[in-house]
């Protein structure tokens, strides 16, 4: 709570000074009431006439503290609101920044669920003490003026109204006692239900497909049963706790009522020092209750904080550096020195790479290949900075990825992977990922540029509204090929010096991704394309010789056309470089090369005859007649010359 009053000082100063004004308003309504009915009330009863005259000054009296009271209630609650949705905020946005400074490693440890109750249940749960503090606190000074108050009228009084206090303090801690466990479980079940609920969104084709429907609401069933029970045992305590703490107020008055008897039949208070005292705990009544929300919401607060904090205190996010990488030139020139990378296992630590050596020229195209869980993404991976190696370094141009800027690293080297994410946006925002109106965005000329080397330029045109057309969920009008294709045109629109593709290709036609690749390395389609009302031929910016030179690629890839392309290819397994050089030489010389290469072009071969054979059926137009299947890709009527193939 400290804390969260020293993030909003402003606020919480004028929230706290105007709920102690309250509270000290509130003690000055029952000493004026004791001061009515003592001057006035009783003498006017008695027939004294100057008292009945100054009833309307007392009138003035109570309306003006009601008037203060008033005030200071709205000015309470308005602050109070502020500070309680400013801290929220706050705590969403330190969440989330550490969300995107936390390594990927770091990501796969944690359930999307889970992060997803991080940054909404427990911001929450955190922050849920703070809407009525400034109230509780205004409480801790009305007691203490009406302690000063009570004691000055009569000792006796002041200790049958003050016994309410410690019965407060031993009620609020028996019901931290109980109530932490049973928060603590319930925000638990809360992520579990969030990350179940995330699962099925995301399988939601594969629960279709497969009709686990069923399997699918008794996972989530079950949870929220546990959820629903674990919610009750709460309400159970708190049903428990807050009734106790309505109750002090009204034994502290019965007590002071009791008490005040005995002493105005001793003579040692008046009527009206009773009628205060008692009136005084009735006020509090409220004020009371206020404090042991404060009390209810703690346990509860100190978990959704408890679990926020393990997210802001976790260690591992990547430094950013400060050396600026130059942007000269077209490929950048890179290399790995004794890369190793070791993960979290079970019985300590597990190591993907270990003693990895590289040295790729700038413009070059290295394919990286290796058998499943060899480590070829998490090699690539590296070059985006995505995560650091345990050992050995990572160089652009002789500089360490460490201690490159970020801004520089996010802009010259682009990381397209296998699993692509479109926004629900137009392809224009999807390609440059920027606001609208924001001067740093690439033009149009570019995006469509962009959109060419990725050859997915004539299916943006087809669409209505052009690159403002909007794509659907997760690109949903879209084919698995045209959202990869899109995944590229985003890395190239930013003209990086190295593109990394972990396997951005496979869902693309054979015969356009070698098109892409080709364009990569700096050749030109010599075609027009068309744009809006006019054409434009070849690539935009060509270098000095006329041609465009591309970036440094280095791919992970499983197609031995592609393979066949690249200027070099990386043997990987269980995270050694076994060998490099062509794919001719790696033919003669590597056994483990060339099984790996005949089980690559058996894949390759079914995955082309299954296109085939769905380009067959789909250039069957309505009479039964075929066209343009010749060449393996269908053109029959309202097709694309690159559509059908991406499946």
């Amino acid at each position: 709570m400290t804390r969260g009053i020293a993030a909003e000082p402003r606020v919480y100063t004028v929230a706290i000074v105007v709920s102690a004004l309250f509270g000290a308003c509130t003690v000055a309504v029952s000493q004026v009431l004791g001061e009515v009915t003592d001057r006035v009330v009783v003498p006017a009863i008695a027939g004294d006439a100057a008292a009945r005259a100054d009833v309307w000054l007392a009138g003035l009296a109570m309306v003006a503290v009601a008037v203060t009271l008033g005030v200071t209630v709205a000015l309470r609650r308005i602050f109070a609101g502020v500070g309680y949705a400013n801290l929220q905020a706050r705590h969403r946005t330190g969440v989330t920044r550490q969300y995107l400074r936390l390594p990927m490693s770091w990501h796969r440890r944690h359930p999307t669920g889970q992060l997803l109750s991080n940054a909404s249940s427990d911001v929450e749960a955190a922050t849920g003490v703070f809407n009525p503090l400034p109230f509780a606190l205004g409480v801790v000074v009305m007691i203490a003026v009406a302690a000063v108050a009570l004691v000055r009228t009569d000792v006796w009084l002041a200790l049958a109204a003050l016994t309410v206090l410690p019965l407060a303090v031993l009620a609020n801690l028996l019901f931290q006692r109980k109530m932490s466990p049973q928060v603590m479980r319930a925000q638990s079940l809360r992520a579990a239900v969030a990350d179940i609920a995330h699962e099925s969104f995301e399988a939601a084709t594969l629960v279709k497909s497969l009709g686990t429907e069923a399997r699918e609401e008794r996972r989530f069933a079950g949870r929220t049963r546990e959820l629903r029970e674990a919610n009750v045992r709460v309400g159970i305590v708190r049903a428990i706790f807050d009734p106790v703490i309505d109750l002090l107020p009204g034994i502290g008055t019965l007590l002071v009522l009791g008490v005040g008897t005995v002493r105005i039949g001793s003579g040692a208070v008046d009527t009206g020092d009773v009628v205060s005292a008692a009136y005084l705990l009735t006020l509090l009544a409220v004020p009371v209750r206020a404090f042991g929300w404060v009390l209810g919401e703690l346990p509860r607060s100190l978990v959704g904080y408890d679990r926020i904090a393990r997210v802001l205190d976790s260690e591992g996010a990547l430094v950013p550096g400060s050396v600026p990488l130059p942007a000269a030139g077209a490929g950048a020139h890179v290399q790995m020195r004794g890369v190793a990378v070791d993960v979290p296992a079970p019985d300590g630590t597990a190591r993907l790479l270990d003693d990895v050596d590289l040295d790729i020229r700038p413009g070059r195209t290295v394919a990286v290949v290796g058998v499943t869980g060899a480590g070829k993404t998490t090699l690539v991976s590296l070059l985006s900075r995505l995560s650091d190696p345990t050992d050995g370094r990572v160089l652009v141009d002789g500089l360490d990825l460490r201690t490159i800027r970020a801004e520089d690293l996010t802009s010259q080297v682009a990381l397209v992977g296998q699993s692509t994410f479109v926004f629900e946006d137009t392809v224009r925002s999807n390609v440059t990922l920027a606001d609208a109106g924001d001067p740093a965005a690439p033009d149009d000329a570019a995006v469509w540029d962009a959109l060419r080397l990725a050859r997915v330029d004539d299916v943006v045109a087809a669409l209505p509204g052009g690159l403002d057309a909007p794509l659907g969920e997760r690109g949903a009008n879209l084919s698995g090929g045209q959202r990869q294709r899109l995944a590229i045109a985003r890395a190239l629109v930013r003209r990086p010096r190295v593109l990394v593709l972990d396997d951005a290709t496979s869902a693309v036609d054979p015969r356009i991704e070698q098109q892409i690749l080709t364009g990569l390395r700096g050749e030109r389609t010599g075609r027009s394309e068309r744009r809006g009302g006019g054409y434009v031929e070849g690539a935009r910016d060509p270098g000095a010789d006329g041609r465009y030179t591309g970036p440094t690629v280095v791919m992970v890839a499983y197609r031995m056309s592609s393979v066949t392309m690249a200027d070099e290819v990386v043997h990987l397994d269980a995270g050694r470089v076994v060998d490099r050089g062509t794919h001719a030489e790696l033919l003669a010389r590597d056994p483990g090369y060339r099984r790996l290469a005949t089980a690559y072009e058996r894949e390759s071969a079914r995955r082309t005859e299954e296109a085939l054979d769905d380009d067959a059926v789909a250039a069957v137009d309505e009479d039964g007649d075929h066209e343009g299947v010749a060449d393996g890709v269908g053109v029959g009527v309202g097709a694309r010359e690159d559509e059908g193939s991406d499946r």
